[in-house]
């Protein structure tokens, strides 16, 4: 027959075998139409680079697939991504309850859950995926494991038997003389049972005959003489029984021939066996060594393989959530310091290339009397405060006790730090003083508060909008700055405003004040995607003026700006305090030039503004 009845009615092929088991549970089984786990999809964050962070996207779990899209209606489109679970390692985040890391060789995906939840009911579903797909359950023994059958097997012992002996020649020779010897012995086997046949049927003729003598003796019984002698009839009963005992048909096998040569025959094949014995012994010493050879080599591969792997995981997950600035990251002091670092050449050399290409917009410029007046609006006592204070202690000497340390000084320009911690975050005020040609302390003022020509100048801002205009000199403006990786990104809310500072006297000089400092507002909550940083900033002006010579007018020769610059900003996060200082102590005074060298380039040939 060309197949066998399986116990449900099916035929099974004769290229099929039976498992060790041999129960029919263990043969894979199509799935039926209401068979396998139903789709599981929903919105899931996941990360996508250091400088977009976490990003929503909609995640499809299908057929031991997970695949993710940039949103729900643009499935249409293909997805942006997938992997197959079969080999993934699903691992849920030791400190983020909402987070889960999938990863397969080295590529890994972080996502995160809206509650721990959600997180959990993802994991579920991928196990039941899994399971069902025969990986990380039991069932992958019945349906990835089945056994060889044993026509499968012997064929495969055979070919491994030949192949391994294929260089040895001797044992070649020795398996042909094996090859004769049971043609040899099969054939004397044959021979001596043909005698032993023999014997028997002559053995058995003989019990018949002897019976039939028997029956003729008991005819031939002796009669009594009337002398009293018995009479013997001896009419061949001799000659009956000599005759059934002849080895008539056997007497042409020679017995003991044949035994003898049956002992060589086997004395043979047993000292042949005996010498495959040895070479296989031989040879089976030879391959250990070359086996424990290789395995040592694998071995050696195998931990390079891992080292490699470990290092290349390491540098293509460098930019992942787990090295980016919080309470768990996975990255040193040092590393985070050079990471920053590198990141803040980078943007240099971007914004050096598109200086040039940068757009400068018109910005009419106010009266001088526009600015002068506090404005009536629900934080206006709030401005006064804040002015009043930086007028009375931000212009004082920081000679004295008040402990500044001079970091930075080039040519005019001065920068001092005081170092002050609070719970391990660094709160260093900062002030720095310069000396600007040719422009009044207004026109500074102006273009660092007006928000039409920020973007001219400032290059750390990603993006604001004006939240709120309280009045002609104060606004309400949110903002985030650009991304430092691995530092979390950093927004801010503040009311800034301008203010012309009425003089006691004739001789004070013309003064002027931006002041930018935090507030809270309905319309710009903090959110997880940004750390919100407090700030109290001034940007303190004042014009002085010297005499023209002669009769000549006041030209831009004639008039110095004083700048007075004070920061006192609470980043926030988990930044370490020696980066906080080193990027403080390098961005700064470049900002203060960036911006005076600005202001200087648009008031230049263009009339006063006092």
């Amino acid at each position: 027959m060309n197949s066998s009845p399986l116990p449900n009615g099916k035929q099974m092929s004769d290229n099929q075998s039976w498992n060790s088991s041999g129960s029919e549970e263990d043969l894979e089984a199509d799935p039926g139409p209401h068979g396998g786990v139903a789709e599981f999809s929903g919105v899931l964050s996941k990360w996508t680079n250091y400088i977009h962070g976490w990003q929503d996207r909609w995640v499809v779990l299908k057929n031991n697939t997970l695949s993710y899209y940039k949103s729900q209606d643009e499935r249409e489109y293909g997805c942006r991504g997938s992997l197959c679970l079969s080999k993934a390692v699903i691992t849920p985040h030791e400190f983020d309850e909402c987070r889960l890391d999938i990863s397969v060789n080295d590529s890994v995906w972080y996502l995160r859950a809206m509650d721990p939840e959600h997180r959990n009911q993802w994991i579920d579903s991928i196990e039941q995926h899994r399971a069902e797909s025969g990986y990380g359950s039991e069932s992958s023994l019945r349906r990835h494991g089945s056994m060889l059958s044993l026509t499968s097997a012997t064929s495969g012992y055979s070919a491994t038997s030949t192949s391994s002996f294929k260089k040895g020649h001797s044992l070649r020779e020795k398996l042909a003389e094996m090859e004769t010897f049971r043609d040899i012995l099969c054939r004397q086997v044959d021979t001596l049972q043909k005698y032993f046949d023999a014997c028997a049927d002559a053995v058995s003729k003989d019990e018949l005959q002897r019976d039939k003598i028997v029956e003729d003796d008991e005819d031939d019984f002796p009669t009594t003489r009337s002398d009293g002698e018995f009479l013997h009839n001896y009419n061949g009963s001799r000659e009956k029984l000599f005759q059934s005992l002849s080895t008539k048909g056997i007497n042409g096998i020679d017995f003991k021939g044949e035994a003898i040569t049956f002992k060589a025959t086997t004395a043979g094949i047993l000292a042949t066996l005996s010498h495959c014995i040895d070479l296989m012994v031989k040879r089976e010493d030879s391959w250990q060594r070359r086996l424990d050879k290789e395995t040592e080599k694998r071995r050696r591969v195998e931990e390079a393989y891992k080292t490699a792997l470990s290092e290349l995981k390491k540098k293509s997950h460098f930019g992942g959530p787990d090295y980016e600035e919080g309470p768990n990251s996975l990255i040193n002091e040092d590393e985070f310091f050079d990471a920053v670092e590198a990141a803040l050449d980078r943007q240099d050399k971007i914004e050096e290339q598109t200086e040039k290409s940068r757009i400068q917009r018109p910005s009419p410029m106010p009266s001088g009397d526009a600015y002068s007046t506090m404005g009536t609006h629900r934080f206006a006592e709030k401005v006064e405060e804040m002015v009043q204070s930086h007028m009375t202690y931000s212009l004082q000497d920081v000679g004295g006790d008040a402990n500044w340390q001079l970091v930075v000084e080039e040519g005019e320009m001065k920068v001092y730090r005081r170092e002050v911690e609070e719970n391990g975050i660094v709160l260093d005020p900062l002030k720095a003083t310069h000396a600007v040609k040719g422009v009044t302390g207004h026109e500074v003022c102006h273009y660092f508060w007006d928000t039409d020509v920020r973007n001219d100048w400032e290059t750390t801002v990603e993006n604001f909008n004006i939240v709120e205009t309280l009045s002609d000199n104060a606004i309400i403006v949110y903002q985030t700055h650009k991304r430092v990786w691995p530092a979390s990104q950093r927004d801010v809310l503040y009311l800034s405003a301008i203010r012309k500072i009425i003089a006691n006297n004739e001789n004070d000089p013309d003064t002027w004040i931006v002041c930018n400092f935090s507030v809270d507002h309905d319309n710009a909550q903090p959110s997880s995607r940004c750390v919100r940083a407090k700030i109290n900033i001034a940007m303190i002006c004042q014009t002085l003026v010297s005499p023209p010579e002669g009769d000549k007018e006041i030209s831009r020769d004639n008039i110095l700006c004083r700048i007075t610059y004070v920061a006192n900003v609470n980043p926030g996060g988990w930044a370490p305090a020696s980066v906080l200082r080193a990027v403080a102590k390098r961005e700064y005074p470049k900002f203060l030039k960036r911006f005076t060298s600005y202001v200087q380039e648009k008031t230049a040939g263009k009339p006063i503004l006092f």
